[in-house]
């Protein structure tokens, strides 16, 4: 068997997994979706939104993408944000990075790497936002570690600086949060992003409604 058909061997074990608990479950996966949560996080082979929330299809909007970046000329995010937050009415949105992040590690290095050049900069300005404290850690294992937390907590920023996030916040409390997940325990851990102080100290400068 390859690896193909054992994907599809998978889906039928899948299925009937699923209608051996609940005979209506597709029926009713199918009436529609009100996820609470939207998920902005890396592509990585490893990161998987479902499985490490512990959620079911249908309680959780995705979005992933090479380190978890939100640009705001990214019209692919900025669609997906717009679409959440505008007519799903989602709650929470969440930027979830994750330690070994080879995005991340690559934006680190002096190298050409084509046409992710400029997607990586966003990184790399990340990095020089913050380039005190990460050049102030000796260890390079641990600054990277810290560059995956600061490059969430700037992607969360840039959340905020949208439109869609501060008229929600304003109409419904809509709340950001940034999380890392940790690839070496399967532990997720919550950065504890102040939102409703970034909003306030980001407002001068970025208020929008």
């Amino acid at each position: 068997m390859d690896k193909i058909e054992k994907i599809f061997l998978n889906n039928k074990q899948w299925v009937a997994e699923k209608l051996s608990v609940d005979p209506d479950y597709f029926e009713n996966l199918g009436k529609g979706q009100n996820p609470e949560f939207l998920y902005i996080g890396c592509s990585d082979s490893r990161v998987t939104a479902e499985d490490l929330m512990g959620v079911q299809p249908g309680e959780v909007f995705v979005h992933r993408n090479i380190a978890n970046m939100v640009i705001s000329i990214d019209l692919n995010v900025m669609s997906v944000l717009n679409y959440a937050v505008r007519h799903l009415n989602v709650n929470h949105i969440i930027v979830c990075g994750h330690y070994a992040c080879g995005g991340v590690k690559a934006a680190m290095q002096s190298a050409d790497l084509g046409i992710l050049n400029p997607w990586l900069r966003n990184i790399r300005d990340v990095y020089r936002l913050h380039k005190e404290e990460l050049n102030a850690i000796t260890e390079e294992e641990k600054r990277y570690d810290r560059l995956i937390e600061l490059n969430v907590q700037e992607q969360c920023v840039n959340l905020i600086k949208t439109a869609a996030v501060q008229q929600a916040y304003k109409e419904r409390g809509l709340m950001v949060h940034g999380w890392v997940f940790d690839v070496h325990t399967g532990k997720l851990i919550d950065l504890k992003i102040d939102f409703p102080k970034i909003l306030s100290d980001i407002m001068e400068i970025y208020k929008l409604v």
